[in-house]
This record gives structure tokens, C-alpha cells and sequence, in this order.
């Protein structure tokens, strides 16, 4: 099994880094929380220029645009999506390509036919919403059983798509009840129970399961790049701030801190690669219960290391703060995780 990424691979990532190196990106963070979206619009489409998007959906549609599955190549970009801060629901549009694409497929034999009276049909769902999606144009939301209550950013996005447990696929026509969120830039509410009824069956449940794996595996990848980031900011401030007339990066207490710090990035890591190649349920959800704790650590690190600066909202560290526990609580808790590993095992 390799855990290193080709070298094709890594130029996609280092393309995306330059990009959003060059976007400006904690400034449309701040403008997404106090809700405009213009900016992290214009910047969700530069990222689907680079074909992002079109990674999640089949290239069986390649009419419309897609040129997956490629989870590993997916979950490299969602990583820079995660250490640069990027807002915005992108697992959820990433999560909802894989959904349709996984309706469009030809049913095996014997299975029963997901249908009733106006039902388009998984291609015709795919035809109707991918093309935006991966081109960036729409933007999209989802709740799925076993994935949390809330959408996420219903209020800026285009498509708004929850399964129920019943199995109904149903398009949202408005952003449903407003909640509080820790993290300004990640709004969260509450989804209506109504709206149009795209599909209902056995298939519209599995294909929900196939797309729940997905939205982990991409939470995971964005944890990673977020504690990245996080320990790459506080390695930087504690070689300049200075106590007793010597850089507090010096001592050994914050050295071993910054270690701990390091080791459970590296180790969360090889988790996030094999979870990518292999796509087993348990396997994501231990990458997630890695990664999301290695992304909080790194925050509580990053916060008291800081000292009293690390508290402001002013400084752009707030910024990645105050994503690392909702991120590490998103498409399932540690609990849910630990219990999607012990089953497994």
C-alpha cells in the first residue's frame, strides 16, 4: 500500500497552496461569518477552476463535468482547504457529487427500483444538479442520517438536500431555523422537514452511507491542514516572543509541547491516506477521531502558547481556533467514531 502521493499528486496540492496563498483568504473568512458571501464565493470558484470539485463526482458524467471518484486526490486538496481556512460548506457540495453520482449508477440485478409518481431518476438528478456544482457555480448543503442535524451554511447555498432516515432525498426551498455556532464563518441551522421529494428507497439509504464515508474523509483532511496551520503559527510566534530576554521557544516545557503537538499530526496523518485509498467506513471513521483530535490539540497548544494575544479576535489565529472543535465534532463526534471502529473490529 503506498501512503505517499505521486508526484502528480503533490503538484495538485502545491497548485492549490499558491492559489489560496494569493487569495486573501482570512478576509473572506471574516466577511462569510458577517454574511457576505462574495468574496469565499469568488474564491469557491477559482478553487473549482482547478477541477476540485469534479473530483467528487463520477466521470461516468463526464458530459457534466466530473472526473472522479479520486478520494486521495480529493482529500490532498481538502487539507490545503483546511490550512488556509477556506469557508464555506465544501464537504457538504463535495458530499452531495458523490450522493447523486452514486443515485445515477446502474442498479445491480435484483434491486428494487427507487421510484415514484414525477421521480426524475438518479441520471436525471445528476444532469439536473452536478454541472454547477463541480464548475463552481452552486453551491450546496447536506444532512444525512448519522451525519449531525444541522446544515451547514443553508443560508448560502444554492442547493439545500437532507435524506431522512426513511430514505427520502428531499430539496430544501428555504434555509430553515438559524442557530448559534462557535465558529462565526460555519452557520449553522436547523433544515425544514419539507420540500420537493427527489427520490425515496433502499438506494437513496446507501447512497447516503457512501457519502456520509465521504464527508468524513474530507472532514479528517481539513482537520489535518488545520492543525497544520495552527502549529505552524505557533512555531513561529514563540521563536519571537520573548521572556527573561529569551525566545519562550527555547524552554523546554513548550518544546515538549510543540512535539506532542507534531506527533499527533504525523500520526493522524498515514490514517488520513490509508482511510482515502481504501474508503472502509471504520477505517475513515478512525482517520477522523485522529485527525479531529490532533486539529483541537493543536488549538488548546496554539491558544496557550499565545498567552493573552491568542484570545483576540483580532488576530487571524482566531480564525483557525475556532474551526478545530466544530470541525472535529462534524460528520461524527469521537464517540461516534470509537463506535464506528469498535463495531467494525
Amino acid at each position: 500500500m503506498r501512503f505517499l502521493p505521486t508526484g502528480e499528486q503533490s503538484e495538485f496540492a502545491r497548485t492549490l497552496h499558491g492559489l489560496l496563498g494569493a487569495s486573501q483568504v482570512p478576509a473572506a473568512v471574516r466577511a462569510w461569518g458577517a454574511g457576505d458571501h462574495g468574496p469565499g464565493r469568488a474564491l469557491w470558484s477559482r478553487l473549482a477552476g482547478t477541477g476540485l470539485f469534479a473530483l467528487a463526482a463520477d466521470e461516468a458524467h463526464g458530459d457534466v463535468g466530473g472526473l472522479g471518484p479520486l478520494p486521495v486526490e480529493l482529500a490532498l486538496g481538502f487539507v490545503e482547504l483546511g490550512r488556509a481556512g477556506v469557508p464555506g460548506p465544501v464537504v457538504e457540495t463535495a458530499a452531495v457529487a458523490v450522493l447523486l453520482s452514486e443515485l445515477a449508477r446502474p442498479g445491480e440485478e435484483g434491486e428494487g427500483d427507487d421510484r415514484y409518481d414525477g421521480y426524475e431518476g438518479g441520471e436525471g438528478l445528476a444532469k439536473r444538479f452536478l454541472p454547477g456544482l463541480v464548475v463552481g457555480e452552486a453551491l450546496a448543503t447536506l444532512t444525512l442520517p448519522g451525519g449531525g442535524p444541522y446544515a451547514l451554511d443553508a443560508d448560502a447555498a444554492t442547493y439545500r438536500f437532507t435524506v431522512s432516515a426513511a430514505g427520502e432525498l428531499r430539496l430544501a426551498a428555504g434555509p430553515g431555523e438559524p442557530l448559534e455556532s462557535t465558529d462565526p464563518a460555519r452557520r449553522l441551522s436547523r433544515p425544514a422537514a419539507d420540500g420537493e421529494l427527489l427520490a425515496t428507497g433502499p438506494r437513496v439509504l446507501a447512497a447516503a452511507r457512501t457519502a456520509l464515508v465521504w464527508a468524513r474523509l474530507l472532514t479528517a483532511a481539513q482537520c489535518l491542514g488545520v492543525g497544520e496551520a495552527l502549529l505552524a503559527s505557533t512555531v513561529a510566534y514563540v521563536k519571537q516572543r520573548t521572556q527573561f530576554g529569551t525566545p519562550v521557544g527555547s524552554f523546554q516545557a513548550v518544546k515538549h509541547r510543540l512535539a506532542d503537538t507534531l506527533l499527533a499530526l504525523e500520526f493522524a496523518r498515514p490514517l488520513v491516506w490509508a482511510a482515502a485509498l481504501g474508503l472502509a467506513p471504520w477505517e475513515v471513521a478512525a482517520a477522523k477521531l485522529a485527525a479531529g483530535g490532533a486539529a483541537y490539540g493543536a488549538a488548546m497548544t496554539a491558544l496557550q502558547l499565545h498567552g493573552a494575544v491568542g484570545y483576540t479576535e483580532e488576530l487571524d489565529l482566531s480564525l483557525w481556533l475556532r474551526k478545530a472543535r466544530p470541525l472535529r465534532d462534524a460528520w461524527g463526534s469521537p464517540a461516534a467514531c470509537r463506535a464506528a471502529v469498535l463495531h467494525e473490529r
